[in-house]
């Protein structure tokens, strides 16, 4: 299959690496151009995933999805608001995007832009990434996991199992079809833990210490995140969903014992050894975490009736002390809130057609 690989920072030469070693032909873009700089035609993994596998580095968005039967956009999600638009009007109709991950509704907000196109393919919506790692040089990349289960969505909410094909296809992990894009957005444990971190942490991060940040989630910094993850879901419970604890999660990204978080947290150091925070203020875990994590869930608890407090305390103090406009959240200004349910199940502006033969899979 000819996969386009929509952004090339820490994640996205891992996922065309993963693609390409299951023999996919793969195309990667960078929006600045930096991520591919040095690049050739091929790219060297090593950890968990070995091999040098071939790749074509993309002029520009067309001509990375001209021929594509399926796109992969990996970035992080405040770069959605810029890059949405973009794809949105170079996007091919019958070429499914998934979005990695799905955070803060952007399927949703890329739904909106692409509501005049009629027939389209859906847009995929993945819990997590397929990998994690990190460059470490130009052409090569360090893949420190690959996951073993992801949930999946997509839009309309009724062609998620076409998705999961397409992307166990793709990558090889096993995908797991849940209700719709919500369900999505509100699993994961960054916001929440990053956000404690980052707040727990903010002379360290400031004064560009290296701390060990499993170390660091103490018990007195696992009782906010446990107060916080209860707010979390009882904002799900408002929409009729059910999300994994934060201790689950951990257990199911780690391989930890489940228990009490701190001590999860502890097992974690123990066995993967020294995993350093962030040392600046402008880092994701404020600049990404906050608005498309903290600041998402508030907007959808201020419109459900839903209190978090703790939640909000975490967020004005972070955004507080980084002097940032933290709480602007572009992805969810032109969604209407009230129209949720609906616009996740069936879309926007769409007119149903039949998936291709075979499904996206085997899509010509």
């Amino acid at each position: 299959m000819r996969l386009a690989v929509l952004g090339a920072g820490a994640v996205g030469p891992g996922i065309a690496a993963l693609a390409a070693s299951r023999g996919h032909e793969v195309a990667i873009w960078s929006p600045s151009g930096a991520g591919t700089a040095g690049l050739g035609d091929s790219i060297e993994a090593e950890g968990l995933l070995a091999g040098r596998f071939p790749l074509r580095v993309a002029r520009d968005l067309p001509d990375a999805l001209g021929d594509a039967e399926a796109a992969v956009l990996a970035v992080p999600a405040y770069a959605f608001p810029a890059l949405l638009p973009r794809i949105a009007a170079a996007l091919p109709a019958h070429v499914p995007l998934l979005i990695s991950p799905a955070s803060s509704l952007a399927p949703l907000a890329f739904e909106a832009l692409m509501a005049g196109h009629g027939h389209r393919a859906p847009v995929g919506c993945l819990g997590t990434t397929p990998i994690g790692g990190r460059r470490t040089a130009p052409d090569r990349v360090r893949v420190a996991m690959i996951r073993s289960a992801l949930d999946i969505a997509a839009i309309p909410a009724d062609r998620a199992p076409e998705m999961a094909a397409l992307a166990e296809t793709l990558f090889g992990n096993r995908y797991i079809p849940v209700r719709d894009a919500l369900a999505v957005a509100l699993v994961g444990s960054n916001p929440i833990i990053h956000g404690v971190l980052a707040l727990t942490n903010l002379t360290r991060i400031e004064k560009r210490e290296a701390w060990p940040q499993y170390e660091m989630m103490t018990e007195a910094a696992c009782r906010m995140m446990t107060a916080m993850d209860a707010e979390r879901a009882a904002l799900a419970a408002s929409f009729g969903l059910e999300v994994p604890s934060l201790p689950t999660l951990l257990h199911r990204a780690n391989g930890v014992p489940l228990g009490p978080m701190h001590e999860m947290a502890a097992a974690i150091a123990a066995g993967r050894g020294a995993v350093y925070g962030p040392t600046d203020l402008g880092n994701r875990y404020v600049t990404e975490d906050v608005p498309y994590g903290l600041v998402f869930y508030l907007r959808l608890a201020a419109a459900q009736g839903v209190a978090m407090p703790v939640t909000a305390a975490c967020a004005t103090a972070l955004a507080a002390a980084s002097g940032g406009a933290l709480d602007v959240n572009p992805l969810l200004d032109g969604l209407d809130l009230s129209a949720l349910d609906q616009q996740l199940r069936h879309g926007i502006g769409r007119v149903d057609k039949p998936a291709p033969k075979g499904g996206y899979c085997n899509a010509p």
